[in-house]
């Protein structure tokens, strides 16, 4: 068994065990800090990637950019990695399934694709090339399907259980391996979800949610930070560089830093 078969085998079985914690990264520097905190996987954010260059999120980075990304943090950790690649970066399933052969390539075992507002049948087709593009390179990709339904009101609030359900059916029977629901967070409807979709349900982290060990009671297998540790972390960088700009004062520059020498440390032996 090659490294990557057993990452990918390591990582699809993170979500039959437990509650899977992913703190999602933004660039090589931030997994390797996360994975030195005691992550048993890494997973990117489609909007800290895309801000760490420039870009805004929503499918505009280019794709060039994403994998030499994503070839940095396999690099840099041992563990598991999975990327968020929002719709694929394409509408052509073919072009999406290249895409991600690229990302596996350089060490991905685990990708999340969203549907969007898009028809459900346009993801069925992009799991089905991308599965078979997997295959060929001979990683057990683990398959994400994200599904907007909760997070853009794509169905009323009373057919959104049902509406979720039908299409973790159609994501499932196309190939994916989780499904992933970002805005649900009731305990009637996660249960309910949880119970009858058929994969390990992955949740989008809101306040309204309970802790870990509560949620592992509801059936949730996968809780994902999102983009919030990459926007705390702006936020802090706006306060601390607007302080300086404004008064020169130097001393909240270093009063909650890591020592520069154990920053330094996290990338020895690489």
């Amino acid at each position: 068994m090659n490294h990557q078969t057993d990452l990918a085998t390591r990582f699809h079985a993170l979500h039959h065990d437990g509650l899977l914690l992913l703190a999602n990264a933004s660039d090589a520097g931030s997994a390797r800090l996360i994975e030195s905190l005691g992550a048993s996987a890494i997973a990117t954010t489609s909007a800290g990637v895309a801000w760490s260059h420039g870009y805004p999120d929503g499918d505009v980075l280019p794709v060039r950019r994403l994998v030499a990304t994503v070839a940095d943090i396999a690099r840099a950790i041992r563990v598991p990695l999975t990327v968020d690649a929002e719709g694929g970066y394409s509408d052509d399933p073919v072009a999406v399934a290249e895409t991600v052969a690229g990302l596996i390539d350089v060490g991905a075992v685990g990708i999340n694709l969203e549907d969007g507002g898009a028809d459900p049948e346009l993801l069925c087709a992009k799991i089905e090339h991308i599965k078979r593009a997997s295959a060929r390179l001979g990683v057990a990709l683990y398959l994400n399907a994200r599904t907007d339904v909760y997070l853009r009101g794509l169905a009323p609030p009373e057919r959104r259980v049902e509406e979720t359900l039908a299409r973790a059916a159609r994501y499932r029977a196309a190939g994916a391996d989780g499904l992933f629901v970002p805005g649900l967070t009731d305990e009637a409807s996660v249960r309910t979800i949880a119970a009858e979709a058929g994969m390990p349900l992955n949740l989008l982290a809101r306040s309204a949610l309970p802790g870990a060990d509560e949620l592992q009671r509801w059936g949730v297998r996968r809780l994902s930070a999102g983009s919030d540790i990459a926007q705390s972390m702006y936020a802090r960088m706006a306060a601390l560089a607007a302080g300086f700009l404004r008064d020169g004062d130097c001393k909240p520059l270093s009063a909650e830093a890591m020592a520069y020498s154990q920053v330094n440390a996290l990338f020895q032996d690489r």
